[in-house]
């Protein structure tokens, strides 16, 4: 399964980056603007830090103004991928989008119906949100296995990105129901990495070698 990191702070990206953990990016203008700087900027500057995708979202709410945004973000980057949000509207850009072969990220997907209609639209990726469902007593875990069912047994291309991922457990559920990617908060990465039994062993461990040392 590949990681992406859900973050726009660069300082988070290149750190997480140099573990080899970082397989793309995605970000939207909320994430960003908590960082305090030109949404442009930052963008490209990811892009330069990162090999894989970046998403960066569409502010448009209609078919024609999401295709003339994608289009600038575009150009931005050759990694750029575009968020555009599961809508009547949202399906028409995706689909323009993907004629003119720019990568598409089709974002706040709920059901497997929606998962279905981003693909056959053309999306690169589609991002069914876990946490939101839970909050309303959904099985999210379902969804991404139901939805990557679908997507296996008709051929689509499109990979499922399981966002609004919360904890380990999620990130340890998606990957055992086939999630092809999980975007994960900068803040979680290190819990992943990270156990008290292995900081007991460690300790037991340099508490040996100093005994060992003073014979």
């Amino acid at each position: 399964m590949k990681f992406f990191l859900d973050t726009a702070n660069v300082d988070e990206i290149k750190r997480i980056n140099e573990l080899g953990l970082v397989d793309g990016v995605t970000t939207n203008p909320t994430i960003i603007s908590r960082e305090g700087r030109d949404f442009e900027e930052v963008i490209k500057e990811i892009c330069s830090i990162v090999d894989g995708p970046v998403s960066a979202e569409v502010i448009s709410l209609d078919s024609d103004g999401m295709v003339k945004e994608a289009r600038e973000l575009a150009k931005w980057a050759d990694n750029v991928v575009v968020k555009i949000p599961m809508t009547e509207a949202g399906l028409r850009a995706v689909h323009i989008l993907s004629k003119e072969g720019i990568k598409t990220n089709v974002t706040l997907v709920f059901t497997v119906a929606q998962g279905l209609m981003a693909a056959k639209a053309g999306a690169t990726y589609i991002s069914p949100f876990l946490g939101r469902l839970e909050d309303i007593g959904t099985d999210s875990l379902a969804l991404i296995k139901n939805l990557r069912k679908v997507l296996d047994l008709y051929d689509y291309k499109s990979e499922i990105i399981a966002a609004s991922v919360r904890g380990i457990k999620h990130v340890e559920a998606v990957a055992e129901v086939g999630s092809h990617i999980a975007t994960i908060p900068g803040n979680l990465f290190p819990k992943l990495w990270s156990h008290p039994l292995t900081d007991n062993g460690i300790e037991q461990f340099l508490k040996d070698w100093d005994s060992f040392k003073n014979k």
